[in-house]
């Protein structure tokens, strides 16, 4: 018996026939490969083994969002694009290649660590990993480097800093299989820092090393400031002024050094600080000073800049400068860490 359509099934056929010829894209399924092709194109097929994107080419997918400071705003950029913008603010570009490609490796481990961990501390936007400032890892983008640097300099130098990026892409510092602390700073006093002389934990490779290279080559390696005795008092917080006597200091004194040569702990006017605590509270480039009196005036010069902990960049370039490789720097001040691949940790992660 034949099977009569109604008028209204009629118009409902008619309608989806319609509707089927105006639809301009079809999806095909492959094994293993789900395409879209547009209209006229033909569905291509997946290509063969060999050809398949690597690891480290899917790795460069990642993107990684970024919390722009001064625009107030997130930006979501490949791996690799931002490595390169942190090599660009944290290193002078005057440094030798092996100097700039170890502190690509350290850039690189900062954010994959960041990003295995889940940590998006001391970010103002929920949507941030991390922000383009020191308070993490300073960044800056192609076009401000173009204002920054001359038109003459800007291709080679921007030729270099991608060369440093490209010659370690994928490679991150490991210990014990995971992303290591990669800690660095601008100038050691003839010493990095152990981690705990400074921030009170204990990291396996965060260890104090010789760094005689800073003092003959960073600019920053001495200074001196002055205060006047109010302003001692009133940024240390002491009862009252530090005495000082026929011209000569009274009332500090050094209780403990560090390892690495800075001061760990001291008395002033009475009060204990540590050596750090004196640093920040005096704005001091380093927690190795020394201080006198003169013309009314305590002056505080220091010896190295920044923390002291993990690599010198100043000490970097000088090993690079005396032939040393980026991978034999970065295994000089990280102790017993190993070199491995973004990749490898990132695989099978979903972020």
């Amino acid at each position: 018996m034949k099977y009569k359509l109604t008028r209204t099934q009629q118009s409902w056929i008619r309608w989806l026939a319609v509707w089927l010829a105006s639809f301009t894209a079809v999806v095909v399924l492959v094994p293993g490969l789900l395409i879209r092709t547009g209209p006229g194109k033909k569905p291509e097929p997946a290509p063969p083994a060999a050809e398949q994107p690597s690891a480290a080419r899917k790795q460069d997918e990642l993107l990684i969002p970024v919390y722009r400071a001064k625009e107030k705003r997130t930006e979501r950029m490949a791996l690799e694009q931002y490595v390169r913008g942190v090599v660009a603010a944290e290193m002078p570009i005057e440094f030798e290649p092996e100097a700039l490609k170890a502190q690509a490796m350290a850039a690189r481990t900062y954010i994959v660590r960041r990003l295995l961990d889940g940590d998006q501390s001391n970010v103002p936007d929920v949507n941030a990993l991390v922000t383009d400032t020191i308070s993490h890892q300073a960044y800056v983008t192609d076009e401000e480097l173009r204002q920054r640097w001359s038109d003459e300099a800007f291709l080679s130098r921007m030729d270099k800093l991608k060369r440093a990026v490209e010659e370690t892409r994928d490679l991150v510092l490991t210990y014990q299989g995971k992303p290591i602390e990669a800690s660095f700073f601008s100038t050691s006093n003839g010493y990095t820092e152990n981690s705990e002389d400074y921030w009170n934990f204990t990291v396996p490779y965060l260890r104090s090393v010789p760094s005689p290279w800073d003092a003959k080559l960073s600019p920053r390696y001495k200074e001196t400031v002055a205060f006047t005795s109010k302003e001692l008092q009133r940024k240390l917080g002491l009862p009252g002024v530090v005495p000082v006597s026929a011209g000569s200091p009274l009332g500090i004194k050094v209780i403990e050094k560090s390892q690495g040569k800075r001061i760990k702990k001291l008395s002033i006017g009475g009060k204990l600080f540590t050596g750090r605590e004196v640093r920040e509270k005096l704005g001091l480039n380093s927690s190795q000073f020394q201080w006198s009196w003169s013309g009314g005036e305590w002056r505080f010069t220091t010896f190295g800049y920044g923390h002291g902990v993990g690599m010198s960049q100043w000490g970097a370039n000088g090993m690079a400068m005396e032939g040393r490789k980026a991978e034999d720097i970065a295994k000089y001040y990280y102790a017993g860490i190993a070199i491995d691949r973004a990749s490898n940790l990132l695989k099978g992660k979903i972020f």
